[in-house]
């Protein structure tokens, strides 16, 4: 049998070899194999990581051009309701300055020319009366003619029309 073996021994010793060679080539191919499938994922992963900046970064430019737009609306909304705070101001300062009249020795004369511009506005045959925040009211058929005395300060004030902006702007 040691005959045999050592008969068979060189054989042995080839198949060994062409195992360890085969053996060799299947982990060179596989690691080859895995270390491509390694670099493949890195770029996949890269790739998914850079769609996910972009979708990020358009998102996040979508959601601050709504909040801009939304600051902008609440901007808008403060700075009309001060301007409207500022134009109720001068109507209400307008309205006690013009109302301070009946406490002047003209104010008889100013309520005879207001019922004249009155009677000039709506036509002679209205009937004109004293109102009792001051100024005259003019009525008659389907007519009526307010030149009380807060109708008159509202209308001086919206005759102001954009002068009245000035008292807003810097």
């Amino acid at each position: 049998m040691i005959a045999t073996r050592d008969a068979l021994a060189p054989v042995v010793d080839a198949l060994l070899r062409r195992a360890r060679a085969d053996a060799e080539t299947i982990i060179t191919t596989a690691e080859d194999e895995a270390a491509e499938m390694i670099a493949a994922a890195r770029r996949e992963a890269q790739a998914v990581l850079a769609e996910a900046r972009a979708s990020g970064t358009a998102q996040a430019r979508a959601y601050a051009a709504v909040e801009h737009a939304r600051a902008r609306r609440r901007a808008r909304r403060v700075e009309l309701a001060a301007q409207r705070e500022v134009l109720e101001e001068l109507r209400g300062r307008a309205v006690t300055a013009v109302r301070s009249l009946r406490d002047d020795p003209c104010y008889p004369r100013l309520l005879e020319r207001l019922g004249e511009l009155a009677r000039q506005a709506g036509g002679g045959d209205l009937v004109v009366s004293e109102h009792s925040d001051g100024g005259v009211v003019a009525e008659g058929r389907g007519r009526r003619v307010d030149c009380t005395l807060d109708a008159l300060a509202g209308r001086a004030v919206d005759a102001l029309g954009g002068e009245v902006a000035r008292l807003w702007a810097p």
